[in-house]
């Protein structure tokens, strides 16, 4: 498989051995536990148990996903409402819910992003209750849902040891990647495939990491990325550091908790890719029922997919309990994965929760992207506009209660070929007042005809 090098990253291709002690990068036998309850990785298909380490799948028994098991009894006996409310104003006020081992962690000032109550789009939806954004365009460093998985696999990856880090990725991954690695001074190499909005590549690269562009979907990637983990033994933040990785997916679900008065609500709708972030959402309120946190309350999980590559959306609808994988074809780069990994779980969770998972044409998700900025001011990538065209489309079926929340990731300054001849054009005029007036009332006059138009 080709693939173009953006830049000459020879001394990567050998595993640092030396670690630099001011970045707190240790090893097995060094790390110093603090209060720790993550107790092993454990198999999500036949429960096999593993040792924290660098281990993504059940290579003894079934090839199953691993997760982190955690200690929920000692977990209750630490943390309550009161800790973290005093803790920092990041993901890590949750550190005790997080797979990390010390208090040694990368602290970016990820997460708490605004929770949004809607009012002028819930009136264009219809919706005359309660209706709330979750606006992740502005999670830092780099506006991306992507800080939060990174945070934690990289804080991770530095207590394993690893000096050279990575991922597969779709762009805002890759950025993430790149701008926490620089922050920790982790060497970095990431993944993309080569046909990436050039916004996301700019983004990855002004970080000094090297970006490899494989001539292929992001499936190819994946496949040649588990073959680099494998070679030369680096931390991929979505392969062998997955178990890691994909808990950081809950403090979306954390926030919104919290930020709703320590209470969970009717309905989520979330872009799914993977399908991580809709399964680590619903678990991270299944922890927080657990250890006494917020009262149990049934809540509707939806989930959102580009019709170019839908294979969660297609297997919801055929009532099939597999997804086929497909081959990508949509605007919606950064959820465009033919193989999810977590798939399976997802059409798990919207079945139990009475849920539902959608698909939308790109037509349907430029005009999302273009009704949240001009509702909201949010000016969202394609996976939030995914997100906004199946919220529309699940209310014009009736099947959406009053109350929900809105999961958008990424920001469109990093998508704007997506919406390049779908949003207008400026009025040029002449410096005087006669030309002004002239194309304000053409303006105008286009805006009313368009409003009568909507209304027939």
């Amino acid at each position: 498989m080709p693939i173009l090098l953006f830049k000459k990253c020879s001394k990567y291709f050998q595993e640092v051995e030396s670690k630099d002690s001011n970045q707190g990068t240790t090893t097995h036998n060094q790390i110093h536990s603090t209060d720790t309850v993550i107790d092993k990785l454990k198999c999500k298909e036949c429960g096999e148990e593993y040792n924290l380490e660098a281990k993504h799948i059940c290579e003894d028994v079934c090839f199953g996903p691993l997760e982190v098991k955690y200690n929920y009894e000692k977990l209750s006996q630490i943390v309550s409402r009161a800790t973290i409310e005093a803790g920092p104003k990041s993901i890590w006020r949750y550190r005790h819910f997080l797979p990390v081992a010390t208090d040694n962690v990368i602290d970016v000032g990820t997460g708490i992003t605004p929770l949004i109550k809607s009012e002028r789009l819930a009136r264009r939806l219809g919706l005359l209750k309660n209706l709330y954004i979750k606006n992740d365009t502005v999670n830092m460093p780099t506006l991306s849902f992507k800080e939060r998985v990174v945070s934690v696999a990289l804080s991770r990856a530095r207590e394993l040891g690893f000096s050279t880090v990575s991922c597969a990725s779709t762009g805002n991954l890759a950025n993430s990647t790149a701008a926490i690695a620089a922050q920790a001074g982790l060497e970095c190499c990431v993944f993309i495939p080569a046909d990436l909005e050039a916004g996301k590549i700019l983004g990855t690269l002004i970080y000094n990491s090297t970006v490899m562009a494989v001539k292929g979907n992001y499936d190819q990637v994946n496949r040649l990325c588990c073959e680099v983990a494998n070679t030369y033994g680096w931390g991929f933040v979505n392969i062998n550091l997955r178990p890691y990785y994909s808990e950081g997916s809950k403090t979306l679900g954390f926030e919104v908790a919290e930020q709703l008065g320590w209470q969970l609500h009717g309905l989520v709708v979330a872009p799914i890719a993977s399908g991580s972030l809709y399964t680590k959402i619903y678990k991270g309120f299944q922890e927080f029922i657990k250890v006494g946190l917020v009262e149990d309350k049934a809540v509707r999980f939806s989930g959102a997919q580009a019709e170019g590559c839908s294979p969660v959306a297609q297997a919801f609808r055929e009532g099939r309990d597999f997804v086929t994988p497909v081959k990508p074809n949509a605007i919606a780069k950064s959820i465009a994965i033919g193989n999810p990994a977590d798939g399976i779980y997802a059409l798990e969770v919207a079945s139990k929760t009475n849920g539902h998972i959608e698909s939308v044409t790109d037509a349907e998700i430029i005009e999302g992207i273009k009704l949240l900025a001009e509702t909201e001011g949010i000016f969202t990538e394609t996976a939030g506009g995914t997100t906004i065209a199946v919220l529309k489309k699940l209310v014009e079926a009736g099947k959406i209660d009053p109350e929900e929340t809105t999961v958008i990731t990424g920001n469109d300054l990093k998508t704007q070929e997506a919406v390049q001849g779908y949003i207008g054009e400026p009025l040029t005029i002449e410096a005087k007042l006669d030309s002004f007036e002239r194309a304000w009332e053409r303006d105008q006059t286009l805006d009313r005809l368009d409003w009568q138009q909507v209304l027939v």
